[in-house]
This record gives structure tokens, sequence and C-alpha cells, in this order.
């Protein structure tokens, strides 16, 4: 894995992949009963907070 140079593509990827993050955390807090916090920065440094519950 290495980063993607085009900032436009990173962009894009970041926006897919952080929806995938978010699914998955979402299926962990069913499965498992839990609740699941998720917290991501992108590269300007906004973060991006989610939390799953039952």
């Amino acid at each position: 894995i290495s980063e993607i140079e085009n900032s436009r593509q990173r962009t894009v990827t970041f926006g897919r992949r952080r929806a995938g993050l978010i699914k998955k955390a979402h299926q962990l807090s069913i499965l498992c009963n839990l609740k699941v916090a998720l917290v991501i920065f992108d590269t300007k440094n906004a973060s991006h907070v989610v939390s799953c519950r039952l």
C-alpha cells in the first residue's frame, strides 16, 4: 500500500474507505452487542466521529 499522489483521487478513495469503516463498525456493534466509537482524521486534520449502539 502506498500514498495516492493525486489529491482528487485520494479524496474520493477516502470517502469510499470511510464509508466501509463505518459499516464495519456498525456491524461489529450489532454482532457483539458493543458500543463502538470510531474517530478518523483526514489529511486536513478534520475529525470524523461515529458511534454505533444497539
